[in-house]
Order: C-alpha cells, then structure tokens, then sequence
C-alpha cells in the first residue's frame, strides 16, 4: 500500500466521519518497502495541489522517512534551478529537485508491507496484511 493511499483515506467508523482527528489514519508498527519506480515529475506536479500537505509531512516523520518542507512546494520548485542558465535549451529535460526526489520517495516508492493503520479519534486498528489494507468493520461500529 503506498503512501500516497493516506492521502484518500479516512476512518470508517460511522462516529468519526465527521471529526477531524480520523484523518489520517496513523502507520503503527509498520513495516515498510521501498519499490524503486521512475520519477514522473508531471504526475507530482498535478498531485501536488490535491495532497494534504501537514497529514503527508506527520505521516512521513512518524515513519522516519526524508523530511519534506513545512511548506507546501508549488509545482516550480520540483524542478533543479540549472547551474548554468545560458546551457539550458528549451526542449532539454531539466533536472528534478531534491523535493521532487524526496516527495517521490515518500509517495510512490514507499509501501507499507504489514502493519497496521490506526484511526486518531477512535483508536480502531485497520490490518495490512501484504500490502493491502483491510477496512471490513465488524457489525457493531458500522
């Protein structure tokens, strides 16, 4: 499951729909993979403006991962300024930033293995079990 996947997801628990502590859900006891995948810069740069910035950063730093900026980059900085203006042409592929890179990291090439996803208001525990996680509740908080 990567990381990415926090961004979207809530608590299910019908009395915690409406309280804001039940996103995000919380990695615990979480092992991790990396799955290296090539950078796609286009596709972080249209994501960039849907993530839930603070939630992604507090889930990156309970994990240990690269510590993004405190603040939000906007789609420009993901880019590398070059060394050299005047070696730049106009169709050369410029370099990403080490934003880029660590945003990258942390959303597309970070998974959690196992573990367990917890909710912040109520405190249920949502399974992961290889890569995929279980969000059936049982009958009595549906």
């Amino acid at each position: 499951m990567k990381l990415l996947t926090l961004n979207f997801l809530t608590c299910a628990v019908k009395t915690c729909k409406t309280q804001p502590s039940s996103f995000p859900l919380h990695p615990r006891d979480a092992e991790l993979e990396i799955i290296e995948a090539e950078l796609n810069l286009p596709f972080l740069r249209n994501i960039l403006p849907r993530l839930m910035w603070e939630d992604i950063c507090s889930v990156a730093r309970e994990l240990g991962l690269p510590a993004l900026p405190a603040i939000a980059p906007i789609p420009a900085d993901l880019l590398a300024a070059p060394l050299d203006p005047s070696t730049t042409t106009g169709g050369a592929e410029q370099e990403p930033s080490q934003t880029a890179r660590d945003l990258h990291r942390v959303l597309l090439e970070t998974c959690i293995q196992e573990g367990k996803l917890v909710c912040g208001c109520c405190g249920h525990e949502y399974a992961v079990k290889e890569g995929v996680a279980n969000f059936l509740l049982p009958g009595h908080l549906v």
